[in-house]
């Protein structure tokens, strides 16, 4: 007999949002050639259906929520959750802490949970002081009413396990192998720098411009992301890219292959995450076989280990790391290869979509019984 689950917390199936979409993009698809019966939510408009890589047996749920900043993942959270709480799947993935607040609902209908913690949200600097608030309290529901927790990253382990006093399962992001991709048109082999990130201040993306003025001057610099909503860091790189002929800001990309290309052939990938856990740009520029510089953090050093370079968040500092690299081919060839490597071995789609099933199964299984358990307690009495 299929088991079912339900994902929930993602703009939905196939989306190429960020990398929870990228997640349930491999995951979903991952468990139904596994006999599950998958249900995706997800938001109006964010899912390509079109998409040729969709695979029909994964089913997707659009449901209603306000779409602000602040508010669209707590209301298409809610309607997700009270629509999986009227089918009632055997299990639910829930991907983000802020839809904590809806736990206690799937609990009250017997579906156990799955909680994909993400990172530590009430550090981010893009966030005010109420919505810190919100992330933090949605954080402690997780804690108090999530079945199981997955850390992408085993310094988000610790740190729950400090502040909550909970633990839980690691299963990190993977990456793809891909084909050898052409070059994009009017770049070279090795021969620019590239950095990929949503335009927020903990991806380091205003040291990143302020170094980019400068490396400009010999390399072309590509820059891929946005905020999403306008605002203060995306006219500084449009400034920058009108002001310095060798920088092109390209925007968000959906195309993976398009992207994969960018990885695979830059001298440099500049990787400024600094609140998450495993990133999966990172993970994925690692499997591209890509140079690396990336700003020093505790979940950074976890994830590429020695195959990059580590560097402080000092502009000056950030200039000089990239430079050594795009000076020396053997470098670049020495770390490329290395990072190819690592992620091979820790960070594969087969390897995380392995663990999701396990603790999904677990789950399942343990609930089955229970129930299974109670029937037969209620038989007993009204025998």
């Amino acid at each position: 007999m299929k088991q079912s689950v339900a994902i929930i917390g993602t703009r939905g199936y196939p989306s190429y949002y960020g990398g929870f979409e990228t997640a349930v993009r491999k995951l979903a698809p991952y468990l139904s050639s596994r006999g599950w019966d998958v249900t995706v939510y997800g938001r109006k408009g964010a899912s390509k259906f079109d998409d040729p890589s969709r695979d029909a047996r994964v089913k997707s749920v659009i449901t209603r929520g306000l779409e602000t900043k602040s508010l669209s993942t707590l209301t298409h959270g809610l309607t997700a959750v009270l629509d999986a709480a009227r089918k009632k799947p055997d299990v639910a993935l829930i991907m983000n802490v802020a839809n904590g607040y809806w736990l206690p609902l799937l609990r009250l209908r017997g579906i156990p949970t799955l909680i994909n913690v993400d990172g530590i949200e009430w550090d981010r600097a893009k966030w005010n002081r109420l919505a810190k608030f919100v992330f933090r309290t949605g954080a402690w529901l997780t804690a108090r009413f999530g079945d199981r927790l997955v850390y992408d990253a085993k310094a988000i382990a610790e740190r729950w396990e400090s502040d909550f006093g909970v633990g839980g399962v690691f299963i990190p992001y993977g990456g793809s192998d891909v084909p050898q991709l052409p070059v994009e048109i009017g770049l070279s082999h090795r021969g620019y720098i590239l950095m990929v990130a949503r335009f927020v201040p903990e991806n380091s993306v205003p040291e990143f411009i302020e170094a980019a003025d400068n490396l400009a001057d010999r390399w072309p610099v590509v820059v891929v992301g946005s905020s999403g909503y306008g605002g203060e860091l995306e006219e500084q790189v449009r400034d920058l890219a009108e002001r310095k002929p060798k920088v092109r800001w390209l925007g968000h990309i959906a195309d993976d292959a398009r992207l994969h290309s960018l990885w695979q052939h830059a001298g440099v990938y500049f990787h400024g995450h600094s609140v998450g856990g495993t990133n999966p740009a990172l993970v994925q520029a690692m499997a591209c076989g890509t140079p690396i510089v990336a700003r020093d953090t505790v979940y950074n050093r976890e994830v590429i280990g020695d195959t990059g370079s580590l560097v402080s968040l000092n502009v000056s500092k950030m200039i000089e790391a990239i430079s050594r690299v795009m000076i020396d081919s053997s470098l670049q060839n020495r770390l490329a290869n290395a990072a190819k490597a690592r992620a091979a071995e820790f960070y594969t789609w087969d390897l995380v979509n392995g663990r999701y099933e396990e603790a999904l199964e677990k789950l399942a299984s343990s609930a089955g019984a229970k129930s299974r358990s109670r029937r037969r307690e209620a038989q007993s009495i009204g025998q």
